[in-house]
């Protein structure tokens, strides 16, 4: 690897810290923020007050992160927020909007099984980082975001549809809403991811995007039970194109069990998507024809419907890793610990199959059944990250793929990025 880039970890004591994750993971052109819960940095506890006020408190402990690196809010590009109740995404909104007044980002809302410190909600941002992370040397300038909104899928006046910077777009979660009606599509969950794909394609063509070009998509899925069915259709969207279906390309994925969704949908699909043609200003030879990379390796788990690693320029976004024995196919015995080294360890033979190593990680989700366990997480996991560099997202749910105790998902920097084929 190069030295081209490297990753940026940034703290301040205006926003809660933790010896586990840095508050932001800068890298190229984005800086991933930790999970922001709504805790007062002076005492380290929760706000009281209910969701509002724990709404306020998360995006005050963003805007304090983003300030100690001279950023400022209209700098997201993408948010997510997590509530344990689905209905009090409503009061959310009327926090956001104080935060958001003009500009909106591309946004996902999902209800989950449970928050760290019991929290009723938490809220994470992607942000846009225009002069990069080259060491001592200059960039391409201040790039500028891109929205765009199409009729042809589901309008929300508190997020984008699609955020595009330097070499990324950012899609809104998609619902399975016809945009005509602006109702849920009736005929069940096959039905409704259809619809969920359908509205992530229609943005994409907006913008002359193809499908293919996505790199990254989680699904947020009601009912574990349901994925089969969703898995159907989801392999007739993609390979989309006749490339595509040559090589088998499939992004990388995560499935995630929602405790609920908004307007009682079954599931909710996201995507990030590579944007060869990065946002100006950007000169042509440091953007044009920019290739995705996909990679496995037969020392972690093979899943035909995900592909283990996706790089397209600066990052590498990795499949969610169940704590899979590679060689056996099955989970691996024993409780907690043996899982979470296991997920782990996947994700350090994936990475290192492309010649990166765990240090280039800036971003680690984890998805846990039992937030209780996260003492235990967290020993093993200090094995892996001894700096806690990464940015870091923990949430409970109810259940995962294969029984699991816990899976974990993650993004890298790449240094050398991905050029040009040539010739």
């Amino acid at each position: 690897m190069s030295d081209y880039n490297a990753v940026a970890p940034t703290n301040t004591d205006n926003a809660p810290k933790f010896d586990e994750s840095s508050q932001s993971a800068a890298f190229s052109h984005y800086s991933n923020l930790s999970a922001q819960l709504p805790i007062d940095p002076s005492t380290g506890k929760l706000v009281e007050g209910g969701v509002k006020a724990q709404a306020e408190q998360s995006f005050k402990n963003i805007e304090a992160i983003l300030k100690n690196f001279d950023h400022v809010m209209s700098d997201i590009v993408r948010i997510t927020v997590f509530v344990t109740d689905i209905q009090n995404v409503d009061a959310v909104n009327e926090v956001f909007h104080t935060f958001f007044p003009t500009y909106v980002p591309a946004r996902t809302n999902v209800a989950v099984n449970a928050l760290p410190m019991d929290a009723e909600v938490q809220v994470e941002a992607l942000v846009s980082h225009g002069v990069g992370t080259i060491p001592n040397a200059p960039q391409a300038g201040d790039l500028i975001k891109l929205t765009n909104h199409t009729a042809n899928a589901p309008a929300n006046a508190l997020s984008s549809q699609t955020v595009a910077f330097s070499h990324y777009n950012n899609i809104t979660a998609q619902l399975p809403i016809d945009p005509a009606t602006g109702r849920i599509v009736t005929g069940g969950v096959k039905a409704e991811t259809a619809q969920s794909l359908k509205n992530i394609k229609a943005i994409l063509n907006s913008i002359d995007v193809p499908f293919d070009d996505i790199v990254k998509v989680n699904i947020f899925v009601k009912d574990l039970a349901d994925v089969e069915a969703v898995n159907e259709v989801y392999s007739a969207f993609f390979p989309d194109s006749s490339i595509a279906r040559t090589v088998g390309y499939v992004p990388a994925r995560t499935v995630v069990q929602a405790a609920d969704l908004e307007m009682g949908a079954s599931v909710q699909i996201e995507a990030v998507v590579s944007h060869g043609d990065g946002t100006p200003p950007q000169a042509i030879e440091d953007r044009h024809g920019i290739v995705i990379k996909a990679n496995n390796t037969e020392n972690a788990p093979v899943d035909s419907l995900s592909t283990q690693t996706v790089a397209f320029s600066h990052y590498n976004h990795l499949s969610a890793q169940l704590p899979i024995d590679p060689a056996t196919g099955k989970l691996v015995e024993g409780g907690i610990k043996e899982q979470t080294k296991q997920a782990l360890t996947n994700i350090k033979a994936v990475i290192e199959s492309v010649d990166h190593v765990m240090e280039d990680m800036v971003k680690v989700n984890i998805f846990v059944k039992d937030l209780a366990d996260m003492d235990a997480v967290n020993e093993v996991y200090a094995e892996f990250f001894p700096e806690g560099t990464p940015a870091r997202r923990v949430v409970g749910v109810s259940a995962l793929q294969e029984d699991a105790l816990i899976q974990i998902d993650a993004i890298a920097g790449n240094a050398e990025g991905t050029p040009p084929e040539t010739k």
